[in-house]
């Protein structure tokens, strides 16, 4: 199964989460970009994939301002993927393949996921591990 769609431009991890003395909640930013991906997963129809997914994300920041691909493209992504139900867990995700591009106007982000069960995978076993065992240093 392979799942296509384009969510707006995510809020960088430190606007996603707050720290309320010792406890971490999410930002009013991030409910409202959670509930905003949630309702267009639902108006997709997408399934939940049950096994081993292979996660690709696409960038288009909204402006030229220095921004680090793993503040919008990791955990806030993964966690509002989750929230949104395509999967149960975040610990499905066993390839993830992000891109930080050009900027568009109001920014944008393009995902897909697919259903690695019957792919030529082996989670032991990587083609970098395989190129690193060939290679002498």
């Amino acid at each position: 199964m392979t799942a296509e769609f384009e969510l707006p431009w995510p809020p960088s991890v430190n606007h996603y989460y707050r720290h309320v003395g010792p406890r971490v909640l999410i930002s009013r930013d991030g409910r409202r970009y959670r509930e905003l991906v949630t309702g267009l997963v639902r108006q997709k129809n997408i399934p939940p994939f049950e096994g081993r997914i292979s996660l690709r994300a696409e960038f288009y920041p909204p402006d030229r301002r220095r921004r680090d691909l793993d503040n919008v493209g990791g955990k806030v992504l993964l966690d509002t993927l989750q929230a949104a139900r395509l999967f149960k867990d975040d610990c499905q995700i066993k390839r993830i393949h992000l891109e930080m591009h050009e900027p568009m106007e109001g920014g944008m982000c393009f995902v897909k996921l697919e259903d690695m069960e019957g792919a030529e995978w082996n989670e032991d076993r990587t083609a970098d591990e395989d190129a690193i065992s060939s290679s002498s240093f």
